[in-house]
């Protein structure tokens, strides 16, 4: 049984910093490429980062470019997202994905490409 298991998310200030950490059960990471979602209340679940099982290609929206980093230690089955100046508009709920079939910069951003999610966990920022 797949599982992703996300955690770090809390209530920071604005320009905070916070480092969201998704581990992996019933899969291994280095065969798969990852991702982390947001979905704020009342909005469309969107693209934040993604990180090709290379570990060297990474996709970012252009809403956080900059100030997020995607990453990966395939050793520890944990995928991270660390995100700095936090804003009141990162305000979500944040998911990891995983998606066995490779992405490119075409579809890494579509949701119904990952087959693999976790429940998420919740940042909240405060201006």
């Amino acid at each position: 049984q797949v599982q992703l298991v996300e955690s770090g998310g809390e209530l920071v200030q604005a320009g905070a910093s916070l480092r969201l950490s998704c581990v992996a059960s019933g899969i291994k990471i280095s065969w798969y490429d990852m991702a982390w979602f947001r979905q704020a209340p009342g909005k469309e679940r969107e693209f934040v980062a993604a990180n090709r099982r290379t570990g060297t290609d990474t996709f970012y929206d252009d809403s956080v470019k900059g100030r997020v980093t995607i990453s990966r230690d395939n050793t520890k089955n944990t995928v991270y997202l660390q995100m700095n100046s936090l804003k009141p508009e990162d305000t979500a709920l944040y998911s990891c994905a995983a998606t066995v079939n490779p992405v490119s910069d075409s579809n890494a951003t579509v949701a119904r490409e990952y087959e693999h999610w976790g429940r998420g966990t919740q940042v909240t920022v405060s201006s």
